[in-house]
Formats: structure tokens, sequence, C-alpha cells
């Protein structure tokens, strides 16, 4: 697991110090260089590019972009004033600038966390229906189960087949089994039931 920082989190803060003073050059230039970072990834995207074909891209335009980026952000927090709207987005992704560039070495990686947040939408919208969760262990299941259903939504899984076709007979399966019935190898295998799941994992051991 890799902890990577948000693009649209940086552009924010800049673009919000910019806003504070639309006269500011330092502001202005890094809001357009981030753009700049942005519109690589939409190029990839618009072309349907893999992740091998995206991550050089990245490689070729991206990093050279981002040692721009950077060298810019040192400067201007050497003539602003570090409680300043610049100042404090400059040092906000100077801190985490590791954590920023991390989608070049990560293909997978996104500039932002927007895909994320807007999965868990939901959760923020209904969370104050789920105060009463019953008990401190509730809390976890719940979010497993979110979790479920929303692997189901991006796989674009029917979630109620999903569950009735594995909910019946689950608490006598090992647990050594779970993994069988996670949405992606359920979509990978379907229709197939568990039964005959089971006995393809067993013909597959046999053969093994």
């Amino acid at each position: 697991m890799v902890h990577a920082a948000c693009w649209a989190h940086a552009r924010r803060k800049v673009f919000d110090a910019l806003q504070l003073n639309p006269d500011d050059s330092a502001a202005r230039r890094l809001v357009g260089r981030i753009d700049d970072l942005f519109a690589v990834d939409a190029e990839a995207r618009h072309t349907g590019m893999d992740h091998e074909a995206r991550h050089a891209l990245r490689q070729e335009r991206s990093g050279p972009l981002l040692e721009i980026i950077r060298e810019e952000m040192k400067a201007a927090q050497l003539v602003t004033l570090p409680a300043s709207a610049l100042g404090k987005a400059v040092s906000y992704s100077l801190s985490l600038w590791h954590k920023l560039t991390r989608f070049l070495e990560h293909p997978e990686l996104e500039l932002s966390n927007n895909l994320a947040e807007n999965s868990m939408r939901g959760v923020a919208l209904g969370r104050k229906n789920w105060i009463h969760v019953g008990s401190e262990k509730a809390g976890p299941k719940v979010a497993a189960i979110l979790s479920v259903v929303e692997s189901c939504r991006r796989l674009g899984l029917p979630v109620r087949e999903y569950l009735a076709s594995i909910l019946p007979g689950l608490a006598s399966r090992p647990v050594q089994h779970v993994s069988e019935l996670t949405p992606a190898v359920w979509a990978a295998f379907r229709p197939l039931t568990l039964a005959q799941l089971s006995a393809l994992k067993t013909r597959r051991q046999l053969c093994v």
C-alpha cells in the first residue's frame, strides 16, 4: 500500500490564493502549470492509452513539468509570507511532494482522488442515518458491506443478484474460500453457481 496525495487539492489551494489576489503572477503561473499536468493525463485518457503507454507519456512530459512546478513553488516560498494564502498553498504541496509525485512510479494512480471521493459521497450523505449502528463492532461491518456494494457498482454488477448468489450458505464456507466470493471473482465466473465454482477450484487443485 502506498500513500498518494491529490493534485486537485493542491491546485485548489493555489487557485484560492489567486482568487484572493488576481494580480499574483506566481499563483497564476502555478495554476497554469498544474493545469498542464492534468492536460497530459487528459491526453492519455482521450487517446485510450493503457497504463504502460500513460506511464511512458508521464515520464516524458509530466516528470520535467513537475520539476518546474517544484522550483517555482520554492521560489514563491522565498518571497511570500508563510501565513499568506499562496504561502500556505506552496508549503502544503512541498510538504507532500513525495506523495504528490507517486503517480510517476505507479501508472495506475490518478492525479486526483475525485473518483474515490465521489464513491464515498453516498456514505457522507447517509452518515447521520447510521449514527446508531448498534455497537463499536458494527461500524467496521457497515464499512465492509458498503465497500462490497461500491465494488459492485464500479464493476457494473447488479448488487441484488450478487448478494442473492453469495449469501446462501455463506456461514458454512471456510474462511480460506472467502476470496472466491469477491465481486470481481464473481463477475469473472458469472453465471456459475457457488457449487460450480467450488467444483472448478477442486478440479484445478487436482490438476496441480
